[in-house]
């Protein structure tokens, strides 16, 4: 199964905004520690998507690979903490969900873009035209 990049980057924005919103969209604004902590990885999700080398990024800056290491990382981290921080009772749905989703398209989400493929492509071609030619010659 591969997620291709451009979802990922539709599905980075959306659930960066669904985390910052998310607070007041379930109600659970007074629980400090579960808003602060949606929040900020909202803010750390479209920062990291406006920043990455894919197709939804504006600077470029962010290599994919390391884009979707941050993915599994941050989902980890999001689906764990409502238990390590203690608001499991009230809050659990927004953050397992969302770090459920960062998991899974950090691990499923194509890597190279189709430029980087065809750009692989033509160098193992050329490679392959080279060495058959040698080949030839020796013949």
């Amino acid at each position: 199964m591969n997620i291709s990049r451009i979802l990922h980057a539709i599905i980075d924005y959306l659930s960066g905004i669904f985390l910052l919103l998310a607070p007041w969209l379930f109600q659970f604004e007074h629980v400090v520690s579960a808003r602060l902590i949606v929040i900020t990885v909202g803010l750390m999700i479209v920062m990291m998507s406006l920043l990455t080398r894919y197709e939804g990024g504006f600077q470029k800056i962010i290599s994919m690979k390391t884009h979707l290491f941050i993915d599994v990382i941050i989902g980890v981290f999001l689906a764990a903490s409502p238990w390590l921080f203690n608001f499991y009772r009230e809050v659990l749905v927004p953050p397992l969900f969302i770090g459920g989703l960062g998991i899974l398209f950090g691990l499923f989400t194509e890597k190279k873009s189709q430029e980087e493929k065809a750009q692989e492509t033509l160098v193992l071609d050329k490679y392959r035209f080279r060495k058959s030619r040698s080949r030839r010659r020796k013949v």
